[in-house]
Order: C-alpha cells, then structure tokens, then sequence
C-alpha cells in the first residue's frame, strides 16, 4: 500500500493525513515532498496526522527528519498526531519522540502551534 497525503488548512498549521505505509518504494519522497509544499507559502507550521498509517521505516524516518528541518528552517514547528503503536514505538526507539511533539487530540495540538508563538 502506498502513502496518501491529504492537505488541511487552518489559520495556525498545515494539517496532512497520512494514509497507508511510509516506507522506501523506488525512492520515494511523498512525505518530504509534502511537507515542503505545506510550508511553500504563508503557512510554517505543519502537523502530521498519522492515524492510518500502518508502519513506517527508516526511509520514512529520514523523510521526516528532513521535513522537520524544512519547517524549523522556516521558522515554523512540526508536530505529530494520532500516532498508532507500531509507528509510536518505532519513533520511540529512534528516539525522534524528544524531538517531535506528539498528540492524541487535533484540537489540542493545533492549539499548542498558537501557544508557542
């Protein structure tokens, strides 16, 4: 399955819904891709929903490392939402949970963009 991408806009962040598996496929970058189209514009902050995404590997991993240095570079921040268990665990175990703020709820974490400027 591969990854779909969804774009959402709201007055603090680019919202992408993430659907499917965020892994090496011919080299794909859809995710980073995204995340530069996200913030190509007016908006710097960007927050990934990941509730239907099964599994993401270390190709993944790298596009979101990339995506995080995209935004910071733009002076926005990027956040995580609805982070499944396998996903969770393995950005627990990258440690990358200690660079990104992660969420259950879409209203909170769309409200955290707002508190931190």
């Amino acid at each position: 399955m591969c990854l779909n991408i969804t774009t959402r806009e709201t007055a603090e962040a680019a919202i992408l819904d993430l659907s499917g598996r965020v892994v090496s496929t011919e080299n794909r970058t859809e995710l980073r891709d995204a995340i530069r189209a996200a913030v190509a514009g007016q908006q710097k902050n960007v927050l990934l929903n990941f509730a239907e995404v099964s599994h993401i590997d270390s190709s993944g991993l790298g596009q979101l490392v990339g995506g995080y240095a995209t935004v910071k570079n733009k002076g926005g921040r990027i956040k995580l939402l609805n982070l499944r268990a396998p996903v969770h665990e393995i950005l627990r175990t990258a440690r990358l949970l200690t660079v990104f703020e992660a969420y259950n709820d879409e209203t909170e974490a769309i409200r955290s963009f707002h508190s931190a400027q």
